[in-house]
């Protein structure tokens, strides 16, 4: 019989036809379920948590290709599940650790900075007043902030805050009554521009130039894709950044400036890779279900 693997998300996609695709090939198959399907069961006398399709017995492995939103609530149990499944031996890729350290910016950010990894001076507070103060004073220092959603990607949510700037109203610009504050990393005005580069098991395995039509560069917003021969000092400090986060695969985000410095922008537990791939030869799916089923998980 083959063995099933779960690959959790909402939407399978493109990239779950590359997964499926990477586990057959290695005599697997993926079955595509929603975190909001599974529940935790605390009635025996070991806990439990229930797969649907792995009532009898849960998987060796399991891939996290999303996790849905939701309420407060509901996100922290769908992690709680990620977090119970490894408890109970399963291989959780990315796991549940992993997935909360890099969804929240603020902890990325603060990881990063410990760590010694070079970031956008970054702020994060609740209070307008005090986020009044830091922008003022940003800005009479001839610095132009960026004010990000906490939780979001594919560059939802983000604008610059510059002179004349309206003051950011917190639920009219998606950030929840949080004021996440980033000092912007011009890259070239006209010529934007920034890396994505992948990382599997700690290693750059490949990335590519985004080039904006304006300053921002992800390609939802429509940034156009070339490949990157010779990573160098781009895959070292992307390296790092995995590293700091202690995560098994990643998206990193990586900005040279004018002055030819990099900086670590963000880091994606649950990157999209379809751009990637259009400029590489390897198959990225194939190297991650490799990686994946090279691992196995302990419990502690």
């Amino acid at each position: 019989m083959i063995e099933r693997i779960p690959v959790f998300t909402d939407d399978p996609g493109w990239h779950g036809r590359r997964l499926a695709q990477a586990f057959s090939a290695r005599g697997y198959e993926a079955v595509f379920i929603s975190l909001k399907d599974c529940h935790i069961a605390l009635t025996g006398d070991q806990p439990s948590v229930v797969i649907p399709g792995f009532e009898n017995a849960l998987p060796d492995y399991a891939f996290v290709r999303g996790v849905p939103g939701g309420t407060l609530q509901q996100v922290i149990v769908r992690l709680d599940i990620l977090h119970a499944l490894e408890m109970l031996g399963v291989k959780v890729y990315n796991d549940g650790r992993a997935v909360e350290r890099t969804v929240d910016k603020a902890m990325t950010s603060f990881l990063l900075h410990h760590q010694g990894v070079a970031t956008p001076a970054t702020w994060v507070c609740e209070s307008r007043h005090r986020a009044k103060k830091i922008i003022d004073t940003e800005l009479s220092s001839g610095h132009t902030l960026v004010i990000k959603p906490l939780f979001g990607s594919q560059g939802q949510g983000v604008r610059k805050l510059e002179h004349g700037s309206p003051f950011p109203v917190p639920m009219e610009d998606h950030v929840d009554g949080l004021y996440y504050l980033q000092r912007y990393i011009d890259s070239g005005e006209g010529a934007w521009h920034d890396h994505r580069v992948f990382i599997i098991n700690g290693k750059a395995i490949g990335a590519m130039v985004r080039h904006g039509s304006s300053w921002i560069n992800n390609v939802a917003q429509g940034g156009r894709c070339e490949p990157i021969s010779h990573l160098g000092d781009i895959a070292q400090i992307a390296e790092r950044a995995a590293d700091a986060v202690n995560i098994d695969y990643c998206g990193v985000d990586v900005i040279r400036d004018k002055q030819g410095k990099l900086y670590v922008l963000e880091v994606n537990s649950i990157p999209a890779w379809r751009g990637l791939q259009s400029v590489l030869d390897m198959d990225i799916a194939q190297m991650l279900v490799d990686d994946l089923l090279t691992k196995s998980s302990i419990v502690e």
